[in-house]
């Protein structure tokens, strides 16, 4: 495929430029439509065949397909069995979750260029929790239990009767072993055919709040309890096609665009001072002279 110049209405050209892939290759699921121009189309003005639409538009995905891992404190660990016990049941209970959202905070730059009003994205903000909601089961109330003692530990309420007139409580402090956030939530979306999946991976959550559930004389349902997990960000586990590549060429792979950009121009900067303070230097920066030794300029 030939290199063509860069088209910022080219959805395709766009996608690449963004996500650092190989002009080549095309990411999974964007579909490359017949009747191309010189800059290729993005497939709104030309005919789709039969084909085409089934394969993008008739593979939807679908909602009731997905799972959750609820994360434990070290602590609390020992409530809950790891391996096919009640960690999976609780897992299994889960019958409603939700796929975290973001968005970023930006700051308004008006009048640095007339009638614009420029926003620059400064900061990511998540989501402050996420709702899991469980079947409750008639053994053991086991998705009530459990989080009522997640949120009992974190307030540190087994130092005395809670009974007592001078009840009182010292909350525990949220990171190391004794601590009460805890690692490995995870909601996993995938579909039928179990071949892709999307996993939303969430850092240091806990329980903050346990929603009431009424009960009554009516007719019977099922007891649902809906539990708000609080974290500090989720990250997307993201698949090769859409991770961004670093530069062949990179000084520093480690190192962002802008920093890389940075120590390329204070690198260059060093080497000029450098070749400035050699003794007979005439190159850029340099001092200009006339014929009398008398300072003209700098040279460019």
């Amino acid at each position: 495929m030939a290199t063509l110049p860069y088209n910022p209405f080219d959805i395709n050209r766009s996608v690449e430029n963004v996500f650092g892939v190989n002009p080549a290759t095309d990411l999974k699921g964007i579909p490359r439509w017949g009747n191309e121009s010189e800059y290729g189309d993005n497939g709104t003005k030309s005919p789709k065949t039969m084909q085409q639409i089934k394969n993008n538009i008739l593979s939807p995905a679908l909602t009731s397909h997905y799972g959750v891992e609820i994360g434990i404190p070290n602590a609390l660990r020992g409530m809950l069995s790891n391996a096919g016990g009640q960690q999976t049941q609780l897992n299994l209970m889960c019958t409603e979750a939700t796929l975290p959202g973001s968005n970023l905070a930006t700051m308004e730059i008006n009048n640095n260029f007339t009638g614009v009003t420029e926003r620059h994205a400064y900061r990511r903000v998540f989501d402050d929790r996420i709702n899991l909601t469980f079947y409750v089961d008639s053994q053991n109330y086991l998705p009530i239990r459990f989080f009522e003692a997640w949120q009992s530990y974190i307030m540190n309420e087994n130092q005395n009767d809670p009974r007592r007139s001078d009840y009182s409580y010292r909350t525990r402090y949220p990171d190391g072993d004794g601590g009460y956030t805890a690692t490995g939530l995870r909601v996993k979306k995938f579909e039928r055919d179990y071949r892709n999946e999307l996993t939303y991976e969430f850092v240091k959550s806990y329980p903050i709040s346990i929603t009431s559930m009424p009960v009554s004389y009516d007719t019977s349902s099922l007891l649902k309890c809906t539990v708000a997990m609080t974290y500090l960000r989720y990250v997307v586990i993201q698949t090769p096609d859409f991770a961004a590549t670093a530069s062949n060429n990179s000084i520093e792979p480690n190192l962002t665009q802008s920093q890389q950009a940075e120590l390329e121009y204070a690198l260059a900067q060093e080497a000029m001072l450098g070749a400035q303070n050699n003794w007979g230097y005439q190159g850029p920066g340099s001092f200009a002279y006339d014929e009398h030794g008398n300072v003209t300029g700098v040279n460019p």
